[in-house]
This record gives C-alpha cells, structure tokens and sequence, in this order.
C-alpha cells in the first residue's frame, strides 16, 4: 500500500528539513533501520507497501513523542517492481492487490487473507525489537505502529503474539487473517490503540478499519478512532490526534 501522493509531496517539500535519520546496519533481524532523536525508549513506525522508512522523516518534525523516546524506522524486507509495486520499493510482503477487490467497489479486501510473508515480517519485527532493547528496559513500555501495510505488521505482531507492548499506532490499517486477530485480541484487553482512517480512501477499505476498531473495542481495548475525510495518508489532522494521544501515556 503506497503512501498517498498528498503525503509524497509534503515529504518531497519537508524532506530537506528533515533531521537525517541515523542508518543502522542489519541485525539479527535483517532489517535496516533509521533513527531520530537521542531517547532510549523506541517508537517503531513501519512503512507502508513499495514505500521507505525515509517516509517517515518529515513527521519527525510534528509528531511529538514523550520524554526519554525515538523514532525508529525499519526498512521492509522485500523489493517491489512493477506492476506490483514502483520500482525499488520496500515492502513487508509482496502482495498483487488485484486478486481481492471486492465487487462493489473495487477496494481489496484481505480480511481472510494469511500470507507466508505476514508471519515472516512478524517475526523480523519482533527480533528487532528484542534488538532495541539490549540494556534491558522494560519491554512492556514499548509503542509499535505503522501505515498501511505497516500498520498490518504492527497489528499482527499485537494479536498472533505476546510482544509486551503499551500502545498499538495504526494509519490506515486493514484486517488481515481476521479470525485470527480476532483471537487473539482478548489477550490485549487494555492496550491503548490509535487508528485513523480516510473515508475516502480508494486503496484499503474504511470500513474495514471501521471494523477493525469495533472489534478491538469489543475485546476490551482503549480504542482512539481517528476518521477523516481523506485518503490513503497521514493528515495533519490525525498527527494532532496522535499527539494527543501520545500526550495522554
């Protein structure tokens, strides 16, 4: 799932003025990473399909972290190419979306969807974040998000296992192997979740976030539902609702 082009051009503009984000070779992840800010404490964001962690760089600049936290930016394991994907792009996963476009609309569904390559990633992430954390701080205290197909990373990694996490951060997110996220969600009953969504989002479904915050809801989550009227991308508006909720941990 491809950043939006309203969001490329505000990073095309902002990216300059970015700080540059520190490279870290791969580990035992295998994942690269960039970083910003000196805290001790990880916010990992995960990019979304054919993008890059570089993505991120500009909202290092309005998304206000608290105290003792930084930004950490992982790179996708996989290379995307046309058609699936531009060409040299990172993903999580390669994924053709024509495959699950719902009659109606057009817009993929994945819900029943598990591809190899989710689990994959999840454990990539969760290696990196075992990585992060070498002079032992509490794991617990750690926030995971990401966009779009990021955001179904971090999701996987909050639902199919038991990464300590304080809060869940997801852009324009989408069910992926629903029945068992669902099943896992009980587990979580809690956890502090922000998800924001476009209405008019013509890449994954909002109803599907819709959905995907309901059923969080309902296993007993601390859900933050940010619905905008916009696209596939990260507005202003929601980085200002993010903060908040960043603020309030």
């Amino acid at each position: 799932m491809r950043i939006a082009a309203a969001l490329a051009a505000l990073a095309a503009v902002a990216i300059a003025c970015a700080p540059p984000g520190a490279e870290h070779a791969p580990t035992g992840s295998g994942l690269r990473t960039f970083e910003s800010g000196v805290g001790s404490l990880p916010v990992v964001l995960l990019h979304g399909y054919g993008a890059s962690p570089r993505d991120w760089l500009p909202f290092t600049h309005t998304i206000v972290l608290p105290p003792g936290r930084r930004f950490v930016f992982p790179e996708g394991p996989e290379t995307t190419a046309p058609p699936d994907g531009p060409q040299g792009g990172r993903a999580w996963w390669r994924i053709g979306l024509d495959r699950y476009r719902r009659p109606a609309d057009a817009v993929p569904d994945l819900s029943a969807q598990n591809p190899p390559g989710l689990a994959a990633s999840t454990r990539r992430i969760r290696q990196l974040l075992h990585e992060l954390a070498p002079d032992g701080y509490a794991r617990q205290v750690q926030i995971l998000g990401g966009f779009s197909q990021g955001a179904m990373i971090a999701a996987d990694v909050a639902f199919t296992t038991d990464e300590p996490l304080a809060s869940l951060v997801l852009f324009s997110p989408s069910f992926v192997n629903e029945a068992g996220w669902r099943a896992g969600m009980p587990a979580r009953k809690g956890l502090r979740v922000f998800v924001s969504h476009g209405r008019r989002d013509d890449i994954l479904p909002f109803d599907g976030s819709e959905r995907l915050a309901q059923a969080m809801r309902e296993a007993g989550l601390r859900v933050t539902w940010v619905p905008f009227d916009g696209g596939h991308e990260i507005p202003i508006e929601v980085v200002t609702a993010l903060n908040r909720f960043l603020a309030e941990e």
